[in-house]
């Protein structure tokens, strides 16, 4: 088994507040961040996951040239937690030029585009000058901000591989280290509320008009948010005890459908038996599965029994989705800063919404918080076009 990454620093924003405390305070008193959709215009019966007073952050002054909902997530997030001041020490450590940032994202800035778009007088009108596609809407604009605010020089990459990007760049990051192309990586990821999203999931009747209710037998579909995160990860020569870390990633494709999982979960079963496999773990070493869980009832199905067939019931799994909303491009390192802070604190969160467990749903899904130590955690993603992407996080000894 490689040694392990630590996480030496990790935050996130979501809709259920501004860094780890609030994110903390709304898993422990299942006050989820949903609310009826109220984003822009776009009139549909659903809830959404919007995070607080983006609207009110704008880009420091010296980044205004990247203005747009995405990057402004991003620099909240960039500013909490005492992130970017852990960077700046890593790159004291290291040097600026070997730290390389790695972030994935689904949709990056494309409201800029939206908005580009409706400010034409007519159809055949070309696109205003104020809009900058490059600085904005392009998919490398999240990690050219991300490098220009933290002064970093080492190499950079976007993964766009739909809700499992920002899982990936985990394995990339892992990869990139390995290879010593760097010796530090800050990983994460953003995605923002838009009308492609939402009337993208709409389209393909995958909306809840109510709170999504993951594994539920009356769920009906998703609840779109938007989230920031980012973790710093590094290999230090002796890891200090109980520091959290990335133990091991699998990833696989199924190369089934464009939306659709294969129905027997073989994808998700490939991506955690590699997870398992690159951590020297057995399936009896996890304490928790923090579920991709989305709340469709194909998705829910598939995931629950391709764990059964690894973990049977033997190991709580639970979706938090009920709380942040599925934030597709920065679902996976939402979900990894959760299952860190599950680690640190030593609770298991429950599923929220869960009112009638779906019976051909196998995996022991928790209908109720438990206080426990926590070793080790998988957590899940899995998006469109069969990209997953498991992670194993955990305690180092």
């Amino acid at each position: 088994m490689t040694q392990p990454l630590v996480l030496t620093s990790y935050t996130t924003v979501n809709a259920c507040g501004r860094g780890l405390d609030e994110t903390l305070r709304a898993l422990r008193s299942d006050k989820s961040g949903l609310r009826p959709c109220d984003f822009e215009h776009v009139g549909l019966d659903t809830y959404i996951g919007r995070v607080e007073a983006v609207e009110n952050c704008p880009l420091d002054d010296d980044l205004r040239g990247f203005d747009c909902r995405n990057n402004r997530l991003a620099q909240m997030a960039l500013q909490t937690d005492g992130f970017a001041d852990a960077v700046e020490r890593a790159a004291n450590r290291h040097g600026p030029e070997r730290i390389a940032v790695i972030m994935g994202t689904s949709t990056s800035g494309i409201g800029e585009g939206e908005a580009a778009y409706r400010m034409r007088a007519s159809p055949d009108d070309e696109l205003p000058q104020s809009f900058n596609f490059t600085a904005t809407q392009d998919f490398y604009s999240l990690p050219r901000f991300v490098r220009q605010y933290l002064k970093l020089t080492g190499p950079s990459m976007t993964v766009s591989a739909a809700c499992a990007s920002s899982s990936k760049v985990f394995a990339d990051a892992w990869q990139w280290i390995e290879a010593g192309l760097c010796d530090a990586a800050v990983v994460g990821g953003v995605d923002s509320l838009c009308l492609l999203t939402l009337r993208g999931f709409h389209s393909l009747e995958l909306l809840s008009s109510g709170p999504c209710r993951p594994n539920d037998v009356n769920r009906s579909g998703l609840s779109i948010g938007e989230a920031a995160g980012f973790a710093l990860i590094e290999r230090p020569a002796a890891p200090e005890p109980d520091s959290i870390a990335l133990f091991g990633y699998g990833e696989s494709s199924d190369a089934y459908h464009m939306s659709a999982p294969h129905p027997e979960g073989k994808g998700a079963y490939m991506a955690m038996r590699a997870a398992l496999a690159r951590a020297g773990l057995e399936s009896s070493d996890i304490d928790y599965i923090n579920l991709h869980g989305t709340g469709s009832k194909a998705n829910d199905r598939v995931e629950g029994n391709a764990i059964f067939r690894i973990f049977e019931q033997s190991v709580p799994t639970s979706s938090t989705k009920g709380w942040t909303g599925h934030a597709l491009g920065a679902a996976g390192i939402t979900e990894a800063v959760i299952s860190c802070l599950c680690l640190r604190e030593g609770f298991i969160p429950r599923n929220l919404f869960l009112e009638n467990l779906d019976l051909d749903i196998l995996s022991a899904v928790q209908e109720s918080t438990i206080d426990r130590p926590l070793q080790r955690v998988l957590s899940n993603s899995f998006g469109f076009g069969g990209n997953n992407a498991s992670l194993v996080l955990g305690r180092v000894s």
